[in-house]
């Protein structure tokens, strides 16, 4: 499969704009670790093969465990995984899954528990960033 459209070249002030949520999320305080779970968590649940193939690398480079990236898309049955990043896992995926899910208040309970406000706002932008650059990962067929 080829790429269809480049689209940062067909529209560089749409690139422009997702840059700026990621330079935003650069400066948010939240753990770079925790960053690239929420983007692989997603980029997978949205069968993004680009962005897959780019958070699982990036998490490696951040020191990120063998076993913990293996097991993220079965987080729920592993300890892997620390109640703050099980609660952003859980985050993720309620608001990529949107239509079935439907962010129950359980799970924003949960990471009220974990999170500041500001980092679940900031959380959220990252959920909402990389749902974003998945679709226009899987949208243009972009490949690893």
């Amino acid at each position: 499969m080829s790429a269809r459209i480049e689209w940062p070249k067909a529209s560089p002030d749409a690139y422009k704009a997702m840059i700026g949520l990621e330079q935003a999320l650069a400066k948010s305080g939240l753990e770079n670790s925790l960053l690239e779970l929420v983007r692989l968590r997603a980029s997978q649940l949205n069968g993004c093969a680009y962005c897959v193939n780019m958070h699982a690398n990036d998490a490696r480079k951040a020191g990120e465990t063998e076993a913990r990236l293996q097991t993220l898309s079965v987080w729920h049955e592993t300890r892997f995984f620390t109640e703050r990043e099980r609660a952003a896992l859980a985050w993720v995926e309620s608001l990529t899954l949107l239509a079935e899910k439907h962010a129950p208040q359980e799970q924003f309970d949960a990471l009220r528990e974990q999170f500041s406000e500001a980092e679940i706002v900031n959380l959220t932008l990252a959920i909402a960033t990389i749902n974003a650059w998945n679709r226009f990962g899987v949208g243009m067929a972009m490949v690893p």
